[in-house]
């Protein structure tokens, strides 16, 4: 299989943003992932990947790439007849315009393509637009399917199935899990308020994040309660934002000047795996993931340096570190607890402040995963920065099929040597 390396990766701060429209926020992506990768001319680039969810609620569904990249092909800043492919899967829809990406290169079919995710998720007086927009990642046609099943989740978690008008469902679904958890391992909500204490911390040293202070456990637990045993402090916000790599083969890599070939980034693993309507103790689709990452990658948990989660709630840490093997099966919140996930912990998860602080514009969030990751791996995170990190993974999740995630995918990166 050929090598594909990202030598550009980059994303905007994330917000609630609602002068910028989504043709705004694939400009500045483009344009900056360009620039990150030292000037790239774009008009070499071979293909695109275009990750979105939501555009259909303003009126624009199946050309919606085309549509975002054509002011900058008439302004001859991406090249024409390059093939884009829109690409959806909830909350991974980066990350899937990041893998296409990755399969383009590595395949042989295109040497330089880049993948693009950009969302708005913040309607200004209109959060039942935003409401329709979550709807969309959960079976519309079926829906007494996952209603039952949540319904005899709650029984045997011992907290009842009850969505509100005030939350999206997806926030119920997280709380029943972390209650199952709760209950089987003994995990506490202390230990989810210290894993969100410690991802604002981060959030406070990335300019990028939606949410820029510092909140301790305590202050945690004492937010606004969602949804037992989450409060708002552990729970993603609503907001606007955009994401891109651009991803080259080793041919295009050796012949970049060395200003750009020593920021380049290898991608060592990139793996999906698809959810289904799991048994409360069966493990996840990120495991499946993970496993086949590590497989292709040669490597395994206890080689990562840094890892970037899907933590739509605080708990995801938790569950997620355990997903990955980054510890046990109900280890995760002693994990936590210990500080090991911290920056200068054994496992340093979510730098950036995780989805809880750096925020969740759904369609770019996997693939702002990846600008963090790759900041990392050249050492420029500045008061976030890991040292010595050599090898990063990120874990992006989207959509629910019971407690499992519709799509899943988990990408290793790594410094070259």
């Amino acid at each position: 299989m050929n090598k594909a390396y990202i030598i550009g990766a980059v994303s905007t701060q994330f917000g609630k943003r609602p002068e910028d429209s989504v043709k705004a926020l694939t400009r500045e992506v483009v344009l900056g992932v360009l620039e990150d990768a030292g000037g790239f001319e774009g008009s070499r680039i071979e293909s695109g990947w275009f990750g979105n969810c939501g555009m259909w609620l303003d009126g624009q569904s199946s050309i919606r790439g085309q549509v975002c990249l054509s002011p900058l092909v008439a302004e001859g800043l991406f090249p024409e007849r390059v093939p884009v492919t829109n690409v959806e899967g909830g909350c991974a829809s980066g990350s899937l315009a990041l893998n296409g990406a990755w399969k383009d290169v590595v395949s042989g079919s295109a040497d330089i393509s880049i993948a693009i995710g950009v969302e708005k998720t913040f309607y200004p007086g209109a959060p039942q637009t935003t409401q329709r927009l979550m709807e969309g990642g959960i079976d519309q046609y079926d829906p007494e399917q996952w209603q039952q099943y949540y319904r005899e989740a709650g029984t045997a978690c011992g907290m009842a199935f009850q969505p509100a008008a005030d939350r999206t469902i997806f926030m119920d679904t997280y709380a029943m899990q972390a209650a199952y958890h709760m209950q089987r391992f003994g995990t506490t909500q202390k230990q989810i308020a210290t894993a969100a204490a410690k991802s604002h911390c981060n959030g406070a040293r990335n300019p990028r994040a939606q949410y820029q202070f510092e909140m301790t456990a305590d202050e945690v637990l004492a937010d606004r309660e969602i949804s037992f045993p989450l409060t708002r402090a552990m729970c993603a916000p609503i907001g606007d934002g955009g994401a891109a790599a651009l991803v080259v083969s080793e041919k295009i890599y050796r012949t970049l000047p060395p200003e750009a070939s020593e920021r380049a980034i290898l991608i060592r693993g990139s793996a999906l795996s698809g959810g289904k309507y799991r048994r409360l103790d069966e493990p996840g689709l990120s495991r499946v993931a993970a496993q086949k990452a590590y497989h292709q990658a040669g490597l395994g948990p206890e080689d990562i340096d840094v890892a970037e989660v899907h933590d739509a709630t605080s708990f995801s840490e938790i569950y997620q570190a355990e997903m990955l093997g980054f510890c046990g099966e109900g280890e995760g919140g002693a994990l936590v607890e210990r500080g090991m996930t911290h920056i200068g912990g054994r496992m340093p998860i979510n730098t950036s402040g995780g989805l809880v602080s750096k925020g969740h514009p759904v369609g770019a969030t996997g693939l702002s995963m990846t600008a963090e990751l790759v900041e990392q791996l050249r050492g420029e995170a500045g008061p976030r920065q890991v040292k010595d990190a050599h090898t990063a993974l990120a874990e992006n999740g989207g959509g629910a099929m019971g407690f499992d995630e519709a799509a899943c995918s988990v990408v290793i990166l790594q410094r070259p040597r």
